[in-house]
């Protein structure tokens, strides 16, 4: 694994318990992130991205008056968002299996269980940098692929050389411009520095 410097990295932490918060600032403070950004709630969260968009988001899911869901909906809604595509990690103690699915359709890009390490903090900040995924739009969801493998497929229904095209059968479909799985080109993400 690379070793990324965070020192230029723009962390929020929403978060709320005081404890919590404290403690994710000081492991992020040790990866080499000088100053993360913290809000104590969802609201608050939204509050310090209309201040200043964040490269990279950790936000906690129980949380009042808005929680983790209901605040990575709103930063996924490109309608009224400034930073849509933000890479968003939930860091939480929900880990059964119906939770990370909600978590994921609501636009989460990783997910990591509390208690946490330092190590698995990192990890997932390095997997945001090192793997980001293309933001999709389907039906009334908008955010990282869902999809996690490539999968070859050699079926009736493959994806046909163009992007564009989805073979079904003998027949070629369109698909709708922006739902071909990539990210649009003048979006921008936020990157360590090797």
């Amino acid at each position: 694994m690379k070793a990324y410097d965070l020192s230029e990295i723009d962390i929020l932490v929403v978060e709320d318990n005081w404890i919590m918060r404290t403690l994710l600032s000081t492991v992020l403070n040790g990866l080499g992130a000088p100053h993360p950004r913290v809000a104590s709630d969802g609201k608050h969260g939204l509050a310090e991205i209309a201040l200043k968009v964040p490269d990279l988001v950790i936000t906690d899911w129980e949380m009042a008056p808005m929680d983790g869901i209901e605040f990575v909906r709103h930063v996924r809604d490109a309608r009224a968002s400034s930073c849509p595509t933000v890479p968003i990690i939930m860091l939480t103690a929900h880990s059964d299996e119906a939770k990370v699915l909600e978590a994921r359709d609501a636009g989460v890009t990783e997910f990591l269980t509390k208690p946490f390490t330092t190590n698995a903090v990192y990890q997932r900040i390095v997997r945001v940098i090192e793997q980001p995924r293309a933001f999709v739009r389907s039906g009334d969801y908008f955010g990282p692929d869902r999809r996690r493998k490539v999968e070859e497929f050699s079926g009736t229904e493959r994806r046909h050389a163009d992007p564009d095209v989805v073979m079904l059968g003998d027949e070629e479909t369109t698909e709708e411009p922006g739902d071909s799985g990539q990210p649009p080109a003048n979006l921008s993400r936020g990157q360590g520095k090797a």
